[in-house]
Parts: C-alpha cells; sequence; structure tokens
C-alpha cells in the first residue's frame, strides 16, 4: 500500500510538471527543467538525515512507521497545492508558486519514502522472503504507476487549462492518502525488527556507507537508469503531442511502459531465484536499453511499432524496479553483519536520495535537449513545433535514455553480492574498489 503513495508522487510529477510549466504556465525549457531538478537535488540532502533521523526515532509503533503517517498525510496536501496555483498575475510567480511548492512536496516525501524502503530490512531477514515482499510491492506500484500515469492526463485533457491541473492534483492526492493510510494500518502487526543506530555522527555514517564497494556498485547502477526512466516519462507527453500528433497517445504510450511490469513482475521475480538477482538485473537492462533505442523510428514508423518499441521499455523496465530493491536490504544487511551496527536508515536514506536525483534529472535532462532542439514554450498548448525540436523529442526518449543504460551496465557487472551476506569475502563488504 505504501507503493500507491510513492507510486502517485513518483510518476505524475515525472510525467506531467514539465510539459505544466512550459505548455501552460509558458515557462522556458531551461527554466522548467531547473525548476524540476532543485526541489529533487535538495532531497539528495535531505534523503540521508532523514534515514539518520528515523532510525533514531523512538516510539511505541516502532522508528519508521510514525513517520509513514506524519510525512504522508503532509505529502498529500503539498501535492494539492503543486498544481493549484492561482494565476498570479506573471510568469515569475507562477513559477516560484511551483518551485516552492514542489519543495515542501520533496521534504515531506523524503521523510515517507525511507522509512519506507528501510522497512523490509527489518521485517526479515531472509533474501529470498525480502525478493518476494518486493514483487508484491513492486506489482502494486506498477498498478499505482498505470492508474496514475493513464488517469492524470486523461484528468487533465477532460477540463480547460489550468482547472484540469487542479482537479488532478486533487485526485492524486486522495490517492496518497489512501495508500499512506493503507501502509500505516497494514503494518501495524508486522514485525519492525532491533534498530540500533551506529555510532558516529551522520558524517561518519556517509562516509562507511560510501566505503561499502556493493554498495556502492548497486546504487551507481541504478541511479543512472532512474535518470534514463525519468528522461524517458517526461518525454511520453512531448513524443505523443508533437512526434506521434495522435489523439490519446500519451495514455496509450504510458501503459505500454508501465503496463508490462503487472504482468511480468512475478516472472521477473522467478527468473531472478533461477539465475540469481545480479543475472536478472543485467538481462531486464539489457531489454530496458534495447526498447530504448528501438523507440528512435518514432518520428518515420507507424504509430503501432512506437508502441511496440514502449512496450519493450515497459518489460525491462519491471525487472529493473523488482531486482534492485530486492538487493538493497541484502547490502545493507550485509553491512550490519560485517560491523556489528545498523545503518540501514542511513543507507536506504542515501539509496532513495540517488534516485530521488535520478529521476528528477531525467526530466531536467530532457528540458536541456529540448532547448538545444528549439522547443517552443507557450501558454496555450497549441504551438507548432519545428522539426528541429521534433527530433530533439524523439532522441530525448529513445537514445540518450539507452546511452545512460548501456553506460549503467559497466557498474553492475562488477557487482557481486547475490543472494546471501555470505557470497562474498567479508573484506569486499566495506572496503573501496
Amino acid at each position: 500500500m505504501g507503493s500507491v503513495a510513492t507510486g502517485a508522487f513518483g510518476t505524475v510529477p515525472g510525467l506531467m510538471l514539465l510539459p505544466y510549466l512550459t505548455d501552460t504556465l509558458g515557462i522556458a525549457a531551461v527554466l522548467a527543467g531547473v525548476i524540476v531538478v532543485l526541489p529533487k537535488a535538495w532531497d539528495v540532502v535531505l534523503n540521508p538525515i532523514a534515514g539518520r533521523i528515523s532510525d533514531r526515532t523512538v516510539d511505541p509503533r516502532g522508528a519508521r512507521r510514525p513517520w509513514l503517517l506524519r510525512a504522508g498525510l503532509l505529502l498529500a496536501l503539498t501535492f494539492a497545492l503543486l498544481f493549484a496555483a492561482p494565476d498570479l498575475g506573471s510568469r515569475g510567480l507562477n513559477a516560484a508558486w511551483v518551485l516552492i511548492a514542489f519543495l515542501a512536496c520533496a521534504s515531506a516525501y523524503a521523510f515517507f519514502q525511507v522509512p519506507f524502503v528501510a522497512m523490509p530490512a527489518e521485517i526479515t531477514d531472509s533474501p529470498l522472503e525480502r525478493t518476494r515482499l518486493m514483487t508484491w510491492r513492486v506489482a502494486l506500484l506498477a498498478l499505482t504507476i498505470l492508474v496514475a500515469g493513464a488517469s492524470a492526463p486523461a484528468i487533465r485533457d477532460g477540463l480547460d487549462g489550468r482547472a484540469g491541473y487542479r482537479v488532478m492534483g486533487l485526485v492524486m492526492a486522495v490517492v496518497i492518502v489512501i495508500g499512506v493510510v493503507g501502509v500505516y494500518r497494514g503494518t501495524r502487526t508486522a514485525p519492525i525488527g532491533r534498530v540500533e543506530p551506529g555510532s558516529g555522527t551522520l558524517r561518519d555514517q556517509l562516509r562507511l556507507v560510501a566505503g561499502a564497494r556493493q554498495f556502492r556498485l548497486l546504487l551507481t547502477t541504478f541511479v543512472i537508469q532512474a535518470l534514463a526512466i525519468g528522461c524517458m516519462l517526461a518525454g511520453v507527453d512531448y513524443l505523443a503531442d508533437d512526434v506521434l500528433q495522435s489523439e490519446g497517445a500519451a495514455t496509450i504510450l504510458f501503459v505500454c511502459f508501465v503496463g508490462p511490469a503487472l504482468l511480468l513482475t512475478p516472472l521477473w521475480s522467478r527468473i531472478g531465484e533461477r539465475i540469481g538477482k545480479r543475472a536478472g538485473y543485467l538481462v531486464s537492462s539489457v531489454v530496458l536499453g534495447v526498447g530504448a533505442a528501438l523507440a528512435l523510428c518514432a518520428q518515420v514508423a507507424p504509430t503501432g511499432v512506437v508502441f511496440a518499441a514502449t512496450g519493450l521499455i515497459g518489460v525491462g523496465y519491471a525487472g529493473c524496479q523488482v531486482f534492485p530493491l530486492s538487493m538493497l536490504p541484502d547490502v545493507a544487511a550485509l553491512d550490519a553483519v560485517t560491523t556489528g551496527e545498523n545503518r540501514i536508515g542511513v543507507f536506504t536514506g542515501v539509496w532513495t536520495a540517488g534516485e530521488t536525483l535520478g529521476l528528477a534529472l531525467g526530466p531536467g535532462l530532457l528540458a536541456l535537449v529540448l532547448a538545444i532542439g528549439g522547443y517552443a514554450s507557450g501558454t496555450s498548448g497549441d504551438v507548432v513545433q519545428s522539426e528541429g525540436a521534433r527530433t530533439a523529442i524523439t532522441l530525448g526518449f529513445s537514445i540518450v535514455p539507452a546511452l545512460l543504460i548501456a553506460t549503467s551496465l559497466w557498474w553492475l557487472t562488477r557487482y557481486r553480492l547475490d543472494e546471501s551476506p555470505t557470497a562474498i569475502p567479508h573484506h569486499d563488504a566495506t572496503e573501496g574498489a
């Protein structure tokens, strides 16, 4: 149920905030990219702090659960405000409203997401059980992403201009509340584990976490892929409107992107049990990259071919969510075994900070590509884009993400921990490369 909240917040701004800024508020692409990136960059600083605070929280409900409710409800409120700005009379003031509201959203999200991601490592110490737990989490995440990502553009398009965005924001805020209340109540009888924070300052903890080689390799892979995925998600609306020029194509593209995860998440889990998580992650990454590269044909191929390429992206995307999320608790548990201290909250804080930054830089990277291609912003949504802008949209959705995914494999192939904390030598768990 927590994935309902994280899926709604993680998807809708990545999918719609950049088009909202460029095509409804009339903000130039480069400035719009900065507005999207800055609050997420703040999360890079805040997430490890949130992990450290949750590690040290003393509460009868456990160290993590109180934050799920406090931060989750605040996230829903600030999300509703994000798209609810009145017309303030100038583009600068409108941009400032979005920046401040998104900063508040990102701050609340940090204190919800970090405890949420940390909990599986404390609920069970079985790597296989964590994989099953992550399978359900990713399945619910995929369902939420599919429903939110498909319905949000439809709600927006059902009304005119900013009114559509306001109603969409309220609906998604309700979805977040459902997820928040669900995860808070649903974990009330779950094992909460024993949280004994590591000694030293936060800086000391971060330095030790950075020295965990397996974590560093896994995190680098995941962040680079999050950058690629963020770039593609932000490009869906532009690809549908300006390249395919097909009514309803945005919803179909998004369903093709996310839909396979609903069907294939259990399959990827079984593949991981057979060949190992690392090998499964490698295979799914290759599938994701090939699908992105095939989308290069968007300007010349029939629309159905583009949908098929996006479906292949979705097949790889499902695996690229299941495997790293089930590998993270293994790495954190290995550190606890080898050091005798619990730094799961700090590990999770660094992880979610990296993921947040990658998903935020994705739209920023796309905005930069659009600016180079000469994309024209407007307030009416009917600006006719040049051939250069259409080419930039296509490249930002296809080749740029494909190259990023290919680059990420350099780190993934060097990852060694697979199924058990005893799978690699003791010294390799914490020492640098």
